[in-house]
């Protein structure tokens, strides 16, 4: 079966929205933002916030995340979600090397290996056993590929894994000692099932970026509010880089952000009853999932499950295709993530209780009929 052009996420994402069906494609939450925040956006919509934003972000929003993280105001920049935070990040480390590479992990974020792609610089892919990094084969591959940024999320997405303690001291032994930059994707930091992501943030040196988002935690992934934290020598230039190409996120949504975060403990109990309720989802789709002769890779957080198709089934692209056509449940491929993931598909497991049910019943009786 000959592989769509572009993104697989939005091919089998646009399947849905343009013929309908379950959309476990693209990591979009079928859940409501929080009604407190609803109720203080109808309120600063009728204020004076129609304007563009400062550059560097909502004053007020700015000041949440510094008592947040305990960390100067001056260190944090407001941006269109974390895809232009990466973006920014990377664009200004690709200005000063620019034949150099960006490593990630595999099964890896599309925006990863993508963002290389679009800059004509190298990407390396570190294949991950087990879900564990070989560091003598991370070491090699830093020192033959010329590689100077290295990115990883915890969770990640499509692999839910929350990094240890252990492999974060590694990993940042080996950034110091070649002199690294180091992207940390901390975007599902809050949707962890039972262990809380730790981050090599308690201090932001030159070669650390921390990278962090509203939209998965809040369910607001229309509102492109993102952030970073930098090192101070690094913001003069990530600020001009932003000014060109996002320049400010909405101006109205910060507002309301900010004034939420500061009214309700910077969104807990939102985010201790999601929690709940995607680890219940995790469980009962992993679970059917496993019955059906599925391999299910043990995730630890975020919204999504990885596994590999039952033993009679070889393609993830044709599955997913077959899938949807025939019952209407759009996955996507595994080949998307990982060059090694033929036999792989990814599922969306932040949506309503019924529909991971319908999905189930849906997946299982594709299976019967094939």
């Amino acid at each position: 079966m000959k592989k769509p052009k572009g993104s697989l996420i939005s091919y089998m994402a646009n399947k849905v929205k343009s013929e309908g069906g379950l959309n476990l494609a693209q990591g979009i939450p079928a859940f409501d933002p929080p009604q407190e925040l609803m109720k203080l956006l109808s309120g600063v919509a009728l204020g004076s916030f129609h304007q563009y934003a400062p550059g560097k972000g909502n004053p007020l929003l700015l000041e949440q995340l510094s008592l947040h993280y305990n960390k100067p105001i001056a260190d944090f920049l407001i941006v269109n979600g974390a895809t232009e935070a990466i973006s920014t990040i990377f664009t200004y480390i690709n200005k000063q090397f620019p034949d150099s590479a960006l490593l990630s992990f595999s099964p890896v974020y599309e925006s990863y290996k993508h963002l290389p792609r679009i800059f004509n610089t190298p990407f390396v892919n570190h294949d991950l056993k087990d879900g564990n990094i070989d560091f003598n084969l991370l070491q090699e591959q830093i020192e033959a590929n010329n590689v100077k940024t290295i990115i990883f999320a915890s969770p990640g997405n499509p692999l839910g894994k929350i990094w240890s303690r252990h492999e974060l001291d590694e990993l940042i032994a080996l950034v110091n000692k070649y002199d690294l930059y180091l992207i940390v994707d901390a975007v599902y930091s809050d949707l962890f099932f039972d262990e809380k992501p730790q981050y090599p943030i308690e201090n932001i040196t030159k070669n650390i970026f921390y990278v962090n988002a509203f939209s998965k935690k809040f369910s607001i992934t229309g509102w492109r509010i993102g952030y970073l934290l930098s090192h101070p020598i690094h913001m003069d230039a990530l600020m001009d880089i932003h000014d060109y190409i996002g320049l400010s996120s909405p101006s109205v949504l910060q507002q309301a952000l900010a004034i939420y975060l500061k009214e309700h403990n910077f969104g807990t109990n939102y985010c201790i009853d999601l929690r709940a309720t995607l680890k219940a989802n995790y469980l009962q789709m992993a679970n059917a999932l496993k019955e059906l002769g599925f391999t299910v890779v043990d995730a630890q957080g975020g919204y999504f499950i990885w596994c590999s198709l039952p033993a009679k089934f070889e393609s993830g692209l044709e599955f997913a295709i077959n899938l949807y056509e025939s019952k209407k449940v759009a996955v996507v491929p595994g080949i998307h993530f990982a060059e090694n993931g033929n036999k792989m598909i990814r599922l969306n497991i932040a949506r309503h209780a019924y529909e991971i049910s319908m999905a189930i019943d849906r997946i299982k009786s594709f299976i019967d009929e094939n």
